[in-house]
Order: C-alpha cells, then structure tokens, then sequence
C-alpha cells in the first residue's frame, strides 16, 4: 500500500505507526504553506512544486513526516480549522492524514458541508440569507423581504423583528394581492429582496415563529433554488430529514402563494419557475417516513400543490402551446434580467446604443423601462429568460429559441407529475382527492374532486405527443420540438436519457438509446451535456457555454443512471456512475479538498478548470474547503 508516487501520496501509509501527535498550528501552517505552497494560492494540489515532503513542529515526537499532496493538503485543512476556532495546539491522528478518500469525502458533505449551506429565513438566518452576490441593485445594501398576503403572520414577525433591531435597516414589504405582472416585477429591480418562505410556529423563539431550513447549492447564493434543491433534499433523506422537510414544505408553500416553484425566492423571479419535479420529492420522502406521524398529511399537501402548479402554471399559455399540446418554458418579464452581471449583454446592447447614440449602461436602462422600444431585443432577452427557467443557463441548444422549444426534459417532468398524481391518488388516496380552495387555479371550482383517471388520460397523451414530436427513431434518439418552426431540432443532449428517468421510454427506444445515444455522450469523466458535433467550433460567434460539451453536471449523471437501471441497463449505469465518481474523487485528492458544480468531463487532468461564462462554483478558497 506504500507504493504510490509522493505526489499524489494517497496510499503512503508510513505515518500509520506514529499514531496521534501534537503540533503547534500557527508555526506548522506558515512552515507548511512556505514549503510546499509555492504558487501561493493558499492551497497545496498536484501543481505545486514543492518536495511533497514535510515535518511539521511536533511536540516530543520529531520524527513525524508527512508526505504526498493528499497528506499534505490534508494536514493544512486541519491547521486551518484549529487556527479558525483558536487553537494554538493541535492533536492529531495520523491516520486522518491517509483516511481513504471516498469515505473522508463522504464524511465532510454530512458532517459539515451541509450545514455550511443551510439557510432560514428568520431572526437567525435573515441577515445571511438576504445578501444578494448577483446584483448590487440596492446601493445600501438594504436587507428586504416580500410577504405574500396570504401570510399575515409572517409580515407581522419581520415587522417586529425590523422595529426590534434596527441596526438591520431591514424593509418589510407586502406583495399585492392578485395577478403579479411583469412591470411589477421589474418595478422591483432597484430595490429587489428576498421573498418569504414557510415558516412554523417556535414558542421556545421569541418571536414566535422558525423559519423551516433549506440549502442552497454553492456560496454565490443564498436563496431557495427548485432543481438543485431537489437533488440536494433526495441526498438528504437519510441523514438529515429535516433539511429534505423544509426544501420540500418550502415548495409547497410557494406554489400556495406565488403560483409556481420559484427559479428562486428573489424579487426578480417572481415571474420564472425553474423545472418542476415536486412529486417526485414528496413520492420519496413519503416512502422514507410513512410510519411517521403526518407523513401522509405532508404527501397530500405535496401532491395538491403539484396539481396546482401543473394547472396554474405549465398547462396555461404562453407556456402550453394548443396546436402541439406540449408545454414549453416561456416566463413573463420585462427587459434586461437584473441578476446578470453587468457585461453579460454589452455584445447584444452595443449595437443598439451606437443607433440611439448612447452609453451601452443609458440604453440599457431606457430599454429596460420602455422608453426605448426595441422589438428584436424583446425577442431576444424572452428566450434568454426561458434558457433561465429552464436551468441548463446557458447552451447553444436553447440560444435564441428556447421559448419557442417544447423541450424533452419539461415534457418528460410533466409526463412523471402526471403518472405521479395517477398513482398517489389511485394507490394512497383511494382514488378520491378533494381539492381546497387554495390549491385550486384561477377558474377551478373549490372541493372539486380528482381521481386517477383524469392524470393516466393526460399522461398517455403526453407519451403520444413525446414519440410524434421528439422522438427520431433513426438517431436513437430524442430532440427538443420547435413549436414555432413546427420541426423537430438536431441539437444533440444528454436529455436524451430524460424519457428513461420518468419512464415514458418503451423498451425498444430504450434500448436504441443505449445503442446509438450513450456512445455519443459518454467520456472517461462521465456525461457531457451536448455532443461535440452540436456544439461546433469555439469562436467569437460561438462562445463555449457552461451546459456545453465538454463539460458534465451532476443531476445529468444522476438522472442517467436512474434511468438506466430502470429499463434493465444495470453495467451501463454502473460504469458511467464509477466515470463520474472516481473523476470528482480525483480532483478532491489532488487538488486540497476541491468540490465544484461542474466539470470538463473530458479529461482526468484538471477536470474542474470551467471558465466558461460564471467560472466553476466551489473553486475559490483557500486552505480548506469549508462547503462543496
């Protein structure tokens, strides 16, 4: 086991016998980083030059040598964290140094990481939760919060919480009641806030209420997102089911007061969802906690609001297009989004300045406002705010067309609701579900009854619709449906493997699939997202995006693999889960600790080096990776 390279240096085991030791921090981490952080970037990985060999300042035991980048890296995570909480002494096991990867990976994402990315909105969590890193819109930086009407409990607790700490400078707003338009929303863009989230009744807090936790996916943000959300409380179930009981009460509470599960609670996404996969989060924690009391109370709620946002939202124009009878993502809004940096645009806005004779910053904001009208842009920021909503932002597949695209991966959601409804209500509800007032959308008749068949009608016609419109039989393959230019797209996507997670896949495409499709996507790294022929040459016209080939997300992965076992293709799934598993493990040996959201699954060498668009969430730290 002592025969790996000092470079790596994770199965150099010669520290073992030495067992526990004590080390003074502060000498022992200066001494280390001047040593073997020789590029100076607070972190020791497989670049640094140093001599992969270090001995630290020990007290009675001068013989100790620490060596491999792995061994050292980890030796500097934990001087870090004594040095955080103060320590001047540090005892550690050496074994800690050598602990296998896998299982210290492991222990870092449920012992801590989690936690680091936890937020709530209430007395403890606000001041945290409202800072905003996307948009400096509110020059003093004004912690600001929305209440719906519907919850006048909760604008009575931000209200006593304003007037009984004012050094927070806080701002109680209430939304108005009925439709929210899009000039409303953009109304809101110069002093944009958070909106509010469930809450439940605390008497040991003072105020007296508890703001139900959720997590958000890296340190840019600090809100409620729906799709990373899922994922994350999925992951959760098991070790920390509260955390998958607040995401998932959170949801039901916004479709019950904004209509639709928020691309994420800020003011400026009043108007985006991001996509829907509520049932199937309530189906699964309800199969972790059926025993428990209330669990099938919470199933309900979850599976009403479902409805309710299916109804209200996904099955109404703009976004359900009645000639093909598919749904597309096609948000409200006005002008430029205001989360996006402020350079995000100057290529699209230049052109229109120099015609109005005006700064690119002056035209924008005149735009944006309408005093300036500008048909073609209006086109142009509709679909990029439909590339928002539907959350692979950005990619050559949905640039300049996504709201115009039944998309496979909406539809094949939309299709997993449906069979979801069918089966909870036939199942768990004895075929009898009756619908309350506040689940009901605009025009629905309150107590209404649904039954299962209702939902297996519409999801067989949504199958239909899926293999007329999106599925190529010669190709092996399915392709978002232009329901505008009324064709099918080319754009290969690892949406393909879609329709094999929520099951409307039959056997024969299945396997057409993982003939001709899996080939196309598959690297030593795991799934890209989009074939290299699709996205074509890099160049000044075709910028490489960040949901692009070369690069690979894990919901694709994790979808893909579900989907794969489902229809039988167990070596297959099994194989692209180790890709992706031993090249995030690889990074994390190799470069101090390093988790990030995205990564060029092309290469086993430097795979989280993403500078396309945003950078790669989860690179910048230093010493210690303290969330993932």
């Amino acid at each position: 086991m002592g025969g790996k390279s000092r470079r790596s240096g994770i199965y150099d085991d010669s520290i073992l016998e030495k067992g526990k030791f004590v080390l003074a921090v502060d000498t022992s981490k200066e001494s280390l980083l001047r040593t073997e952080d020789l590029d100076g970037d607070g972190l020791i990985t497989v670049e640094d030059d140093g001599p992969k060999c270090f001995s630290p300042d020990t007290i009675g035991n001068p013989d100790i040598q620490v060596q491999g980048t792995y061994q050292l890296a980890n030796l500097l995570q934990a001087l870090f964290h004594a040095q955080e909480n103060g320590e001047k002494y540090l005892e550690l096991d050496s074994r800690r140094l050598s602990e296998d990867p896998v299982r210290r990976l492991e222990r870092l994402i449920k012992g801590s990481w989690w936690d680091n990315l936890t937020r709530t909105i209430d007395a403890s969590g606000i001041a945290k939760a409202a800072k905003d890193p996307k948009t400096a819109a509110d020059p003093n930086d004004q912690p600001r919060i929305y209440v719906p009407h519907g919850a006048p409990e909760q604008h009575a607790f931000y209200s006593q919480l304003a007037q009984e700490r004012p050094e927070m400078n806080m701002d109680v707003q209430w939304l108005p009641e009925g439709e929210i338009t899009a000039e409303f929303i953009r109304s809101l863009n110069d002093k944009s806030g958070l909106l509010a989230l469930e809450m439940k009744e605390e008497p040991s807090e003072r105020l007296g209420l508890k703001g139900l936790p959720f997590v958000v996916p890296g340190d840019r943000f600090n809100e409620l997102y729906n799709w990373d959300a899922y994922f994350i409380a999925v992951e959760l179930a098991d070790t920390h089911p509260h955390l998958a009981d607040g995401i998932l009460r959170n949801f039901i509470f916004e479709i019950k007061h904004y209509g639709k599960i928020l691309n994420a609670n800020r003011s400026y996404y009043l108007g985006r969802a991001q996509p829907p996969f509520l049932t199937d989060l309530a189906l699964r924690n309800y199969a972790e906690t059926r025993l428990e009391p209330g669990a099938k109370d919470l199933l309900k709620l979850g599976i009403l609001a479902a409805m309710k946002e299916y109804y209200n939202y996904w099955m109404t124009p703009p976004r359900y297009d009645e000639e093909s009878g598919l749904t597309r993502y096609r948000p409200i809004g006005v002008g430029i989004c205001p989360e996006t940096p402020a350079h995000e645009f100057t290529h699209v806005l230049a052109p229109y300045a120099e015609k109005h004779n005006m700064s690119i910053e002056d035209f924008g904001q005149a735009y944006t406002y309408g005093e300036i009208k500008e048909p073609d842009l209006d086109v142009f920021f509709l679909h990029d705010r439909a590339v928002r909503e539907n959350g692979h932002d950005t990619c050559k597949r949905l640039e300049g067309v996504c709201a115009d695209l039944g998309t496979v991966d909406l539809n094949c959601l939309l299709y997993k609701i449906e069979t979801d409804i069918a089966e909870a209500i036939r199942t768990i509800f004895d075929d009898h579900l009756e619908v309350p007032a506040i689940f009901c959308a605009p025009g629905q008749v309150p107590s209404r009854v649904e039954s299962s068949a209702i939902w297996d009608r519409a999801a067989k016609r949504r199958k239909q619709l899926i293999d007329k419109y999106m599925w190529n039989e010669e190709k092996g393959m399915y392709f978002d449906f232009n329901t505008v230019a009324r064709e099918q797209t080319d754009s290969e996507y690892v949406t393909t493997f879609w329709p094999l997670w929520c099951g409307v896949a039959s056997p024969h495409q299945a396997a057409l699939i993982v003939e001709k499709s899996l080939p196309k996507f598959e690297c030593v790294g795991g799934l890209s997202t989009s074939t290299e022929h699709s996205r074509g040459p890099i160049s000044a016209k075709n910028p490489q995006r960040q949901w692009d080939y070369p690069y690979g997300w894990a919901p694709h992965q994790i979808m893909a693999w579900d989907g794969l076992k489902k229809y039988g293709y167990h070596e297959e799934a099994e194989r692209l889960c180790y890709r992706w598993l031993h090249m995030l493990t690889r990074v994390f040996v190799d470069y101090n600790g390093m988790v990030v959201e995205k990564y060029d699954v092309t290469t086993l060498d430097g795979s989280h080096k993403v500078a396309a668009e945003y950078g790669n969430q989860g690179r910048h730290f230093k010493y210690a990776n303290q969330e993932g």
